[in-house]
């Protein structure tokens, strides 16, 4: 028989707090597709792969490595724990499997996460190769890891969702971003399923709604709200919408471009996370 889900977060906790040890990160940053190369930049580092953590599944998609690294932004004392690549809802796993690992990293001890991904345009004045900051989200995944009766034990089970994205949070990024020159703009994210690209028809309906799409994130925000965790999303605009401006967007795409913004990522990381130190937002 299955282990509860109580269970669970509390052996992943276990194991994550005697891996920080007296190392106290002021984030947790989920790195996305064609983002993993982040957590290499880190000084003093320290992994731990997913398939060492009991109840962690392991990440089968491309580029993403599947481990915890602790570490520091280089030149600080300032600490950060990735999860140097994530779970998709597309890989097989459940929905409580991608909420997992935010549950235990609060009950370790953390209280902000920044999410990243790779995701295409929905609104056709965003360029490839920029940001997006969250304001907010759809979730069109059609599931949400709160709905399992296990979840009141854990937190109330009904979530606000006003304000999921921190605002202050978001307007510290924003600081960032303008000191850096990196170009960053705000808008709604929405959430699928996947991993079949949108259809230019879906394409059509949902940039009505949104700003970006693409295929993770939602879950775990909604897990880091229901214990209380503060939370910024950022998005890479890794392509445009399937039939705007005639893309049809692919995996290759999403890495090339990647690519091509490691410099101003690691900028706007570094610079995001110390300042998440020097000015922690109350709640």
């Amino acid at each position: 028989m299955a282990e509860s889900l109580i269970t669970q977060i509390a052996d992943t906790a276990d194991i994550l707090k005697r891996f920080l040890g007296e190392r106290h990160p002021v984030c947790a940053l989920v790195l996305g597709s064609g983002l993993n190369f982040y957590a290499d930049t880190l000084e003093d580092r320290s992994v731990l792969p997913y398939k060492d953590v009991p109840h962690m599944k392991v990440s089968t998609a491309v580029g993403h490595k599947g481990q915890f690294v602790l570490g520091k932004v280089p030149r600080t004392e300032v600490w950060v724990i990735c999860m140097q690549g994530r779970l998709h809802g597309y890989e097989g796993v459940t929905a409580q499997d991608v909420a997992l690992p935010v549950w235990a990293l609060h009950e370790a001890g953390i209280d902000t996460l920044v999410t990243t991904n790779a995701a295409g345009a929905l609104n056709p004045a965003f360029k490839v190769g920029s940001f997006c900051a969250m304001t907010d989200h759809i979730n069109m995944t059609g599931r949400n890891p709160v709905a399992h009766t296990e979840a009141n034990q854990i937190a109330e089970r009904f979530v606000p969702m006003l304000d999921a994205y921190d605002p202050h949070l978001r307007a510290l990024l924003l600081d960032v971003a303008a000191a850096e020159q990196v170009d960053v703009n705000e808008g709604v994210y929405l959430g699928l399923l996947g991993p079949s690209f949108e259809t230019p028809a879906e394409i059509r309906v949902f940039s009505q709604w949104a700003d970006t799409v693409a295929m993770s994130v939602v879950e775990e925000v909604i897990a880091a709200r229901h214990v209380g965790m503060r939370v910024v999303g950022l998005s890479l605009v890794s392509n445009m919408g399937c039939g705007i401006e005639g893309a049809s967007p692919n995996s290759d795409e999403v890495m090339d471009v990647a690519e091509t913004v490691k410099p101003a990522f690691k900028a706007l990381m570094d610079g995001f996370i110390v300042r998440i130190a020097e000015a922690p937002v109350a709640e």
